[in-house]
């Protein structure tokens, strides 16, 4: 088991207030009501009308979710115990911006996806895709971790790391041994940046350790040209398989990520995870339903889920900082055990802002094919 782990941690959340949102309900009833307009439980009548209508569709269609990706397996059957709806998981290894395209794709089909887990990237480059939805604990979100209407809400975040293969390769303490011949052929990042929010902060993260900035990024994706020329860098999306396997015994990717990579490989792979020494990256998915969900209910009854104390703290028991962490912990509903196993984050950690992410999603769209072609 890894015990050394860094994630980000209380100062990168803002102070939040404990109040919950006042969703009051209405005398509305849930069999009137529209879900794919609905933009809180109130809608509904209250929470118990939401249930009611969700479990009337009694179904939800989820995608890009791997189960051992900051704890969505127990997440996933958490919220089918609970409220005893069927979740249909599909695709669970796709990109970010194959979430969006699925939605494309399967508009008006009862396969399409209700919801989405995006990198912040995609998510801000896709608004015309969402429905607004505010949570009942919409209050315990700092503001700037959410589209005003609800359009999109960070949900948990973790620091990009390094996992590798200790009998394969030698741990890396800085970026500058990836290129040294130990590591030829062998240093993955998960997926394509131009497409995955975990792969471009592997960009982001060079680019901060080669003396680039949030505004500019461009010095982490000459670093991976070097790692190329090198013959270093390694073309292939990382997935459990690979990694149990060998494949791939150098992964960029989120600590929670390779943390259960390691726990998964305990007795097989000597799998263990380093946080670079120096500067580090933190950045936080994203939470939004499908404008054109075929269950609309049980994509708001998800979310409401996903925003409560149960699923955050199943976030946390992964090593996931969740968004209302500040807020649990004050009103003392924070897993106590899990947050004391995370660990306390790196003193230099760097959260993108939105128009950073934007910026740096654009360069890497017009730089990254030529730099590892």
């Amino acid at each position: 088991m890894v015990k050394k782990q860094y994630l980000a941690g209380l100062a990168l959340l803002a102070s939040a207030a404990v109040a919950l949102s006042g969703c009051a309900g209405t005398d509305a009833e849930a069999s009137d009501t529209n879900a794919a307009s609905a933009t809180s439980a109130a809608d509904f009548g209250g929470m118990e009308g939401l249930i009611e209508a969700a479990q009337a569709e009694g179904e939800l269609n989820v995608i890009a979710l791997p189960e051992n990706w900051a704890n969505y397996g127990k997440i996933i059957a958490a919220f089918e115990e609970k409220y005893g709806i069927t979740v249909n998981s599909a695709d669970p290894d796709v990109s970010s911006a194959e979430e969006i395209q699925a939605a494309e794709n399967l508009k008006g089909q009862d396969t399409a996806p209700d919801v989405f887990d995006l990198g912040s990237a995609v998510a801000l480059d896709s608004l015309d895709y969402f429905a607004p939805y505010q949570v009942e604990t919409w209050e315990d979100i700092p503001a700037d971790h959410k589209e005003p209407s609800g359009l999109w809400v960070y949900d948990y975040t973790g620091l990009m790391s390094i996992g590798y293969d200790a009998d394969a390769v030698p741990e890396p303490e800085s970026l500058e041994d990836l290129l040294g011949a130990e590591y030829k052929g062998k240093v993955a990042i998960n997926g394509d940046p131009t497409q995955a929010g975990a792969a471009a902060a592997a960009v982001q993260l060079a680019a901060l350790q080669s003396g680039g900035s949030a505004d500019d990024i461009q010095p982490g994706i000459d670093f991976f040209a070097d790692l190329n020329a090198a013959g270093n860098f390694l073309p292939l999306d990382p997935t459990p398989a690979t990694i149990a396997s060998g494949e791939t015994p150098v992964v960029f990717d989120w600590s929670y990520n390779n943390l259960a990579e390691a726990q998964a490989n305990e007795g097989q792979r000597n799998w263990k995870v380093t946080v670079l020494p120096g500067v580090a990256v933190g950045s936080y998915y994203n939470q939004a339903i499908n404008i054109d969900a075929p269950h609309p209910a049980a994509a708001r009854l998800w979310q409401e889920f996903i925003f409560s104390d149960e699923a955050q703290n199943l976030y946390l028991a992964a090593g996931a900082y969740p968004v209302r962490l500040a807020a649990m912990v004050e009103a003392g509903t924070v897993d106590e055990t899990a947050l004391e196993a995370v660990g306390e984050a790196p003193a230099d950690l760097v959260q993108f802002t939105p128009e950073q992410t934007e910026a740096a999603s654009a360069l890497l769209a017009e730089k990254w094919a030529a730099a590892i072609g």
